[in-house]
């Protein structure tokens, strides 16, 4: 590992157990050692070329699946992070499932059910766009949301959310030992950045479609879903599903560092193309020597046809 991915992941990767203040403790502006967006072009397209050859190798390999969390306050980027960093992969091997406000269908579950039924195939990645975390989150935020959930009384007391965390943790740790490897990133947009950012798509009418007047509800309760990250993080950063808090407020850096961190993690798994037994080496070199045999009797029968054909013409 280099010392600048060292570097980034001391500054990025939660601790476990480690009581975090987001506002004082991560800066939403931090860019590593690039002076500017055209010094981190290269870095970038290096790693979405590197993560193109990872993911052929996950999906040849077919043993583990890698699923990516991705959680931020509105406007911090998240569509646009999956958009760039997958740019470069075979679409066949990426789903991306963006959870929202749950169907009646889903609300007669638990509320991992619909999460259960999104996880990635062996071999290939997964993106969760919110995701389970939104039960200690909006919902926190809300409570009210859970009067949608059917709950009996007696589970919706003061110790809810300390059993969410619990029951979160343990679905990861189930997760990571059948052979999915779990990616949770935080785009951490500033306040400032992220009111500039809903002015553009009120100003700019080919953004007008993002914009809704929810976001600026949602807005009002910063400061609460602050201290609902900040315990979260505290709560369900574990070693086997670590969580990574990414500054957002340069896009071209978020992109950079969870394309690097994504690279990081795959490479770790010592990813490899399968080998074939010498049976099957056998059979391979049995069929190339058909097939070369057909190239040659096709190149013969060309010979005569031409050769009958120049005969005939003189």
């Amino acid at each position: 590992m280099t010392n600048r991915m060292e570097k980034l992941l001391e500054a990025l990767r939660v601790e476990p157990g480690r009581k975090i203040d987001l506002r004082n403790d991560y800066d939403p502006g931090y860019i590593d050692e690039f002076p500017s967006k055209e010094d981190a072009g290269a870095s970038l397209e290096d790693g979405i070329r590197e993560l193109s050859g990872h993911q052929d190798m996950l999906y040849a390999q077919n043993t583990y699946a890698l699923l990516i969390n991705l959680q931020a306050m509105d406007a911090a980027g998240k569509d646009s992070t999956i958009k760039h960093v997958m740019s470069g992969v075979n679409p066949q091997g990426v789903q991306v499932t963006s959870f929202k406000v749950p169907s009646t269908e889903e609300l007669d579950h638990d509320y991992l059910w619909r999460n259960f039924k999104a996880l990635p195939n062996r071999g290939g990645i997964g993106i969760f766009n919110r995701s389970y975390y939104e039960e200690v989150l909006v919902v926190r935020v809300h409570p009210e949301f859970l009067d949608r959930q059917q709950l009996p009384p007696h589970l919706k007391d003061k110790d809810i959310w300390s059993r969410r965390y619990e029951e979160i943790n343990n679905f990861e740790k189930y997760l990571t030992g059948n052979g999915i490897v779990v990616l949770k990133f935080f785009l951490n947009v500033s306040r400032d950045v992220q009111k500039k950012r809903f002015l553009e798509r009120v100003d700019q009418p080919e953004k007008n479609w993002k914009f809704s007047g929810a976001d600026i509800l949602e807005r009002r309760h910063w400061d609460a879903y602050m201290s609902s990250y900040e315990e979260m993080f505290t709560r369900t950063s574990t070693p086997h599903a670590p969580w990574y808090i990414i500054p957002a407020d340069h896009k071209w850096f978020t992109r950079y560092a969870v394309v690097s961190i994504i690279n990081h993690t795959l490479e770790s798994l010592h990813l490899a193309y399968p080998t074939v037994s010498r049976e099957e080496k056998k059979a391979l070199l049995a069929a190339k020597e058909i097939m070369e045999k057909e190239d040659e009797t096709s190149g013969k029968k060309s010979r005569r046809r031409k050769a009958k054909k120049k005969s005939g013409a003189g």
